[in-house]
């Protein structure tokens, strides 16, 4: 049988080892200077024209980007539950309340007339996912924040260096994360990295993931241990310098897949959006599980079932919302499948997982 296609695969090279005992040799490991230049050099990298914090992780910016824009118990936040929990467990965290909000079909990204409908006296935000790497529609969701006086929060963990109408996304909201955990289109091993709209959203990042320190021992809020190593920070410096390329490898091979593919949905991509295409995600009307175990099973191809258990459906969130009729994401939750997109896919690759999907498609799999 051929060789096993995995859905993702990381891509770790000689530089990134290099940095790597470049800075164990340095015996600076935590929060030092490898950690302020990547901090720089990724703002600057997709020219999001605002300060970037590194974290520990995508959940500890996220978290933290919340708390450092005021939200708080009693808060309300729209969020989608066709997501990662991560998105919700980031609201909760601070105390207030995660609200989920309907999908757009097409993006997989928050609807903006099913966030309206959900706004109440407790909304102090929306935070859209840029979800598989295609953007929210950040000006619907933008016109809603504005009509009721809310903040828009970005989360961009699978959305490296996507647009929309020639702004990068990380540049809308009052803070914006970017995973970097090991699957994503870029990594540093572990970590997250936040841009920040303000100076003072920068400043409390700062000081909730030092212990709430900003001078040594004079603490000035009740904060975390959440910082960035500069062992992740050198790892992350190299693969800035790769991720352009393997952007175009995927959109490249998400190109080849949508011109070649039959009898299932493949992802559209809206009108001046930019797609970078972490994930390549048809739909498959009948039997999705049934379609993806087959993949593996007859062709050897991997796939990917993001999200099959929607946020609001979660044991920690049920019960504790309101009563959600959220037909697309049920929909998306039922048909969603990711095909392998990632730039190590050869062009025989490709052909085997347009081959094995159509095939699958014809008979009904």
């Amino acid at each position: 049988m051929n060789d096993f296609i995995p859905p993702a695969k990381p891509l770790i090279g000689e530089e990134e080892r290099a940095a790597v005992d470049r800075v164990l040799r340095s015996g600076m490991l935590a929060q030092g200077p490898e950690v302020k230049a990547f901090e720089e050099e990724f703002a600057a990298h997709f020219g999001l024209g605002r300060e970037c914090v590194a974290v520990n992780s995508g959940t500890s910016g996220q978290h933290l980007g919340l708390l450092s824009s005021g939200v708080k118990a009693g808060d309300e936040v729209i969020v989608p539950s066709f997501t990662f929990a991560a998105t919700a467990n980031s609201v909760a965290l601070t105390g207030a309340t995660p609200v989920f909000a309907d999908i757009a079909a097409d993006s997989f990204c928050l609807d903006p007339a099913a966030v309206e409908a959900v706004v109440t006296e407790r909304t102090v935000g929306i935070m859209p996912v840029h979800l598989y790497g295609h953007p929210a529609d950040m000006p619907g969701l933008g016109a809603v924040a504005d009509k009721h006086g809310l903040q828009l929060f970005e989360d961009a963990a699978q959305a490296h260096g996507a647009s929309l109408n020639g702004t990068p996304v990380g540049a809308f909201g009052s803070f914006a994360m970017f995973s970097l955990y090991p699957t994503k289109n870029m990594t540093s091993g572990e970590g997250g990295m936040v841009s920040c709209a303000t100076g003072d959203i920068a400043r409390l990042m700062r000081l909730y993931r030092n212990q709430g320190m900003e001078k040594q021992y004079h603490n000035e809020v009740v904060g975390f241990n959440n910082r960035m190593t500069d062992i992740h920070a050198a790892i992350g410096r190299e693969q800035l310098k790769k991720v352009g390329a393997w952007t175009a490898k995927r959109q490249e091979n998400a190109a080849f897949l949508s011109a070649n593919l039959e009898g299932v949905t493949t992802p559209p991509v809206a009108d001046g959006a930019v797609h970078v295409y972490h994930q390549y995600t048809i739909r498959v009307p009948q039997d999705r599980d049934g379609f993806a175990a087959a993949l593996r099973e007859q062709y050897n191809v991997g796939s990917g079932m993001f999200y099959p258990v929607p946020n609001h459906r979660l044991a920690p969130f049920a019960g504790r919302t309101r009563d959600e009729d959220l037909p697309q994401t049920e929909q998306a939750a039922r048909e969603c499948l990711s095909l392998p997109v990632h730039p190590s896919l050869t062009t025989g690759d490709l052909e085997r997982i347009v081959a094995a999907v159509n095939a699958l498609a014809k008979a009904g799999a």
